[in-house]
């Protein structure tokens, strides 16, 4: 039965892709066995992934858990149990629709986050491998352009978008102009895929930092209370919102300096997690 914990930390976040799973997509069982052993002991544990809840919620079923989890980088906090939206961060109305103007000018590979779904076109089929982890629900039409999403009550979610240099910054720097703090942007070139680029962009108002301060307050936690790991550049705001941060051993150099503490644990093999729950919360892990 959980026992009360007097402990300093009260709730632990994870991120999902090279924190708790690894390069397939599969979580690391003795990670898995940790979260799980965490909630016996009385600590609130979540998730806090840049995946969408369909992505999300084979992990959170299999640690256990019923409350929210945070999701598309903190835009989408579900609770497990019921599967409800708790908050929603969505591109809207004029916004929305110059983000998808932006993007039918400079003719990048696109694909829209809508709710829990990922809808793309014909231009976005050779990238499919690269997002089909972020949902389950995948779904093709015949125009991103006129699809009804964008003028729909609960707003796009994100837009992810693949092209050239010259057509991510040309789109970025358009949906800027138009939308100014209204939206957060942010472009990278693809690692695997030689002279592309990439473009996220969002509703402002959601990172994963302000997820963790609503699962805080959710769990009637401070957030000093809160403890996260992650390993990526969208894991920072949470680092900074957290009581005590872990980044991962695989890591870029400037998110571990962002980091209370660095594991000697990857996402090859696991098991920074599992060291988290049994030396910070002093729970045993089996």
């Amino acid at each position: 039965m959980p026992r009360s914990s007097s402990r300093r930390y009260k709730l632990i976040a994870v991120d999902l892709d090279g924190t708790l799973l690894d390069h397939r997509g599969v979580p690391h069982e003795r990670d898995v066995r940790a979260l799980k052993a965490a909630q016996h002991a009385g600590i609130h544990v979540s998730i806090l992934t840049g995946r969408l809840y369909s992505g999300t919620r084979a992990s959170a079923e299999a640690i256990g858990i019923v409350g929210p989890v945070g999701c598309a980088d903190g835009s989408h906090i579900v609770r497990v149990s019921d599967h409800r939206t708790l908050l929603h961060h969505g591109l809207k109305g004029a916004g929305a629709l110059a983000v998808r103007d932006a993007l039918a000018r400079n003719g990048p590979a696109t694909f829209v986050f809508a709710q829990d779904a990922i809808v793309h076109d014909t231009r976005g089929e050779v990238f499919l491998s690269y997002v089909r982890t972020w949902s389950q629900d995948v779904r093709p039409t015949t125009s991103i352009e006129t699809h009804d999403f964008w003028s729909s009550d609960e707003g796009v979610t994100a837009v992810v978008a693949v092209g050239t240099a010259e057509q991510i910054h040309g789109t970025s720097e358009e949906i800027e102009r138009a939308l100014g703090t209204q939206a957060q942007i942010a472009t990278f070139p693809v690692r695997r895929l030689a002279s592309t680029w990439g473009l996220v962009a969002r509703a402002a108002g959601g990172t994963k930092g302000t997820a963790l301060a609503y699962l805080a307050e959710h769990h009637r936690c401070a957030p000093e209370e809160t403890v996260c790991v992650g390993d990526w550049l969208n894991d920072v705001s949470m680092f900074s919102a957290a009581g005590r941060s872990y980044a991962m051993g695989h890591a870029p150099d400037e998110v571990k300096r962002l980091a209370s503490a660095v594991l000697p644990e990857t996402s090859e093999r696991g098991g920074g997690i599992a060291r988290v729950v049994e030396e910070l919360f002093e729970v045993r892990v089996e």
